[in-house]
């Protein structure tokens, strides 16, 4: 049997790497990919907590984040398509403009 400590070490590294992502890129495409990494590190979590105590909660919490993070990728698409179409880039700091 696997210690939860190995599943926790585990979800700090890809939700560290997730932050890292978002803080440094300014490509809007590195930046979705970044959040998702975050969205999968908290599954992690609730996968191997829901294990270590043994019900089923945590892993109805996960079905239900991996729902939301297939949605926020849909409107994630959107929104980078419209980025795209209207700047020729992905860059997310031109998005500041279409505000005005």
């Amino acid at each position: 049997m696997v210690p939860p400590e190995y599943y926790l070490l585990l979800s700090s590294g890809l939700f560290c790497i997730g932050l890292f992502g978002i803080l440094t890129r300014r490509n809007a495409l590195y930046f979705l990919m970044s959040v998702e990494l975050m969205l999968n590190a908290a599954n992690i979590n609730l996968v191997a907590f829901s294990f270590y105590w043994g019900n089923l909660t945590g892993q109805t919490f996960a079905l239900f984040a991996i729902a939301l993070a297939a949605a926020e990728v849909a409107v994630g698409i959107g929104i980078i398509l419209a980025l795209y179409r209207n700047f020729g880039d992905v860059d997310v700091m031109q998005a500041a403009t279409m505000r005005w």
